[in-house]
């Protein structure tokens, strides 16, 4: 098999905290590339990992050190701003790092490469700040502030995947900021954790639970050729709650749930009250099932309150990806799925290092409708 021709030799930086997803990335673009032929310096290689050291001083201040040369390199820089097991030290005391701190490793990095990459390229699978990206009274804007500085600093591309609101790559309309979905690999998970159930609308019925997530659940509606229902989020506007107005009640708009699987369909679960309380509501009007599927599996108040749910028979199967950190006690759970994604990302990796169109990545629909047709 004859390889295109690249941009230039890949390289591969994983911050701390990104190393497992990064080098599962790594092995697939190794296993691929051997199979094909070319005499392009930096095509075939045994790894395409490139180490940097990121040591850290006593006051807590640190610094990025590349180990080898990016000169001409098509660098790839991937990071997890949600890895909270990652701890550094600060005047003798252990800090677990904050998305802050793995958003400025990123910024060191870049500094380090001092322009000599031919291309840098951002892999973010969580966007950074991402749910603070509209302004709504005397606020900071900062995911677009992110966005603009990293490229000021020469990044070309930026990847990241179910962007919170995918809008906000008007931040920076001349540069490439693409939100993948994550939709194939759900699809592929649930076809073979052999539900025993007929993807039709008679038996499966996808669920927005608010108002945000209603196109991505319209998506998966229409790829499997069933129909979507929501609830909205009735909040109380009087009170400000943990930065936000609370919720006082989800509200069900849609078709009889009698005897159907409802797939929940979000970006993110972060504590878990929202999509436990939805839940709830539809095993009450009388779904048989109740899956959860979302991109990024925070869990900031931890599982138990799943492990209830669970036991209580409100929610049977929760679904994210490992494009985020996956606490260990997370993976124990038997209702808990980790959905795989580092072959796609390398896939994402293997078309940009080669300018190639990633249209059929960025809409799988294809894929999808084949895979239905397998099951």
């Amino acid at each position: 098999m004859e390889a295109r021709k690249h941009y230039g030799p890949l390289g591969i930086i994983a911050l701390p905290g990104c190393e497992k997803l990064a080098k599962q990335v790594n092995a697939y673009l190794v296993a691929w590339r051997a199979n094909r032929k070319s005499d392009q310096a930096g095509y075939v290689e045994d790894s395409y990992m490139i180490d940097v050291d990121l040591p850290r001083f006593g006051s807590g201040e640190a610094k990025a050190a590349l180990k080898q040369t990016v000169r001409g390199y098509d660098l790839y820089i991937m990071v997890d701003v949600c890895n909270y097991s990652i701890e550094y030290t600060m005047n003798g005391k252990s800090n677990p790092m904050s998305p802050d701190d793995h958003y400025q490793n990123v910024k060191r990095v870049i500094a380090a490469c001092t322009g000599k990459p031919a291309r840098i390229n951002v892999v973010m699978p969580f966007l950074y700040e991402s749910r603070q990206h509209r302004r709504t009274s005397r606020e900071s804007l900062d995911c677009a502030m992110m966005l603009q500085e990293l490229v000021s600093f020469g990044v070309t591309n930026i990847i990241t995947f179910d962007a919170h609101d995918p809008r906000i790559c008007n931040a920076v309309p001349m540069s490439g900021f693409d939100s993948m979905p994550t939709s194939y690999q759900f699809v592929k998970t649930l076809i073979n954790l052999d539900l025993h159930e007929d993807f039709d609308k008679e038996h499966v019925l996808i669920i927005a639970p608010d108002e945000g997530a209603v196109e991505r659940a319209i998506y998966f509606a229409n790829i499997l050729g069933v129909n979507v229902s929501m609830f909205y989020k009735r909040r109380d506007y009087t009170k400000v709650v943990n930065g936000k107005n609370p919720i006082i009640a989800h509200e069900y708009l849609g078709e009889s749930l009698e005897g159907k699987t409802a797939i929940v369909v979000d970006d993110m679960i972060a504590s878990g009250d929202s999509i436990i309380d939805v839940g709830k509501q539809l095993k009450a009007r009388g779904a048989k099932r109740v899956i959860a599927c979302a991109s990024f599996g925070l869990f900031t108040s931890g599982m138990e309150r799943f492990d209830k749910a669970v036991a209580d028979g409100y929610i049977d199967k929760v679904l994210t990806t490992n494009l985020i950190y996956q606490h260990p006690e997370t993976l124990k759970r038997d209702y808990y799925v980790s959905v795989d994604m580092s072959e796609y990302l390398a896939s994402l990796v293997d078309t940009l290092n080669h300018n190639a169109s990633m249209e059929k990545l960025i809409t799988p629909s294809e894929k999808i409708t084949n895979k239905l047709k397998e099951s």
